[in-house]
């Protein structure tokens, strides 16, 4: 596992750490994470992918908030460090966002980017 840069950090919301306990609690399996990755395509060249697995990958690097842990692959920290990772509800759903401080513009539903 790669060693924190201080300028490469990604953090979790406390409200994205209570969702990730809990959805990784429904599946009974305590050594999921949550595993965020970006990758080409979207209507603005990058999307974020969130997956859950147990698996660490040699250039991973985690991060953790109340026990539970976030890890991102090292092409995907480039383009993500400094972000947050955040879980919103309201009237229209629920879902996980990323406030990414890379992100030049993304699309209307937040889950596409360029930079």
């Amino acid at each position: 596992m790669n060693e924190i840069s201080p300028v490469k950090q990604v953090s979790l919301t406390e409200a994205a750490a209570r969702r990730i306990a809990v959805l990784a609690a429904a599946e009974g399996n305590p050594q999921l994470m949550l595993r965020l990755s970006v990758i080409g395509g979207g209507c603005s060249g990058f999307q974020y992918g969130f997956s859950f697995d147990d698996t660490r990958h040699e250039d991973d690097t985690e991060f953790q908030r109340d026990g539970v842990k976030l890890r991102v692959d090292a092409t995907s920290l480039d383009l993500l460090a400094g972000g947050e990772i955040d879980f919103v509800e309201d009237l229209v759903g629920a879902s996980f966002q990323v406030r990414n401080p890379n992100a030049t513009s993304s699309c209307g539903c937040g889950t596409s980017f360029s930079v």
